[in-house]
């Protein structure tokens, strides 16, 4: 296959099934998420444009599973030109010293040590002349009621930013991209009953990201 590879964990909604759609048409999309029927729908949407995606619901915390996915590309198709890390858990907020255990074990789990894993498996399917794109969070490390996700977020930031500063010379390329303010589920956790009007769609923000690489 000549069509380049786009690899987007964390597909089914909000900007990675925008980065998806927007990328389908110049790459065969790998789409990875736990939601089987958003992948399903975000299929359907890229046939409609003429594209092709393959579709893997699995979880990213499953070491196991990213080493099937990862291994299964390498013998399909030997590489990865593009891979966009979307795939992020947006604990509810609460004071420092009312965190949930479980929503910061997931915290950790999917924003910090899925990262930690993805990215050495990975990289071989980049080589030297393919892309990895993080997304930043700025203004959330530190604010009040942020806490697990701030950290959390942080500290996968800091993974992104070592390897970007380890393949400067020598590729892949590592690029963190700040995202406008979008009406996604995510930002709704976070700030319900904030008015839509003046954000960014997620369709709009993926293009803007894509041009900026």
């Amino acid at each position: 296959m000549t069509q380049k590879i786009a690899l987007i964990t964390g597909a089914s909604r909000g900007l990675g099934a925008a980065l998806a759609e927007a990328l389908a048409p110049g790459h065969h999309v790998v789409a990875v998420a736990r939601t089987v029927g958003a992948l399903e729908e975000l299929d359907d949407r890229i046939k409609a444009k003429g594209g092709a995606a393959t579709l893997a619901p699995m979880d990213v915390t499953d070491p196991g599973a990213m080493a099937t996915l990862c291994r299964g590309i390498h013998d399909r198709w030997g590489r990865v030109d593009l891979w966009a890390h979307c795939a992020i858990h947006a604990a509810p907020l609460s004071p420092a010293n009312h965190v949930d255990a479980k929503d910061w074990a997931k915290s950790v789990a999917v924003n910090a040590t899925a990262t930690s894993v993805l990215i050495p498996f990975v990289a071989p399917l980049l080589g030297t002349d393919g892309t990895a794109v993080f997304f930043d969070d700025e203004g959330t490390a530190g604010a009040k009621f942020f806490g697990a996700y701030g950290a959390t977020k942080a500290a996968q930031m800091s993974l992104a930013r070592s390897w970007a500063a380890e393949t400067a010379r020598t590729g892949p390329r590592v690029a963190i991209l700040t995202p406008r303010p979008m009406p996604t589920a995510l930002r709704a956790r976070f700030f319900p009953g904030e008015p839509r009007e003046g954000l960014v769609s997620p369709r709009d923000e993926a293009e803007r990201l894509l041009s900026l690489l």
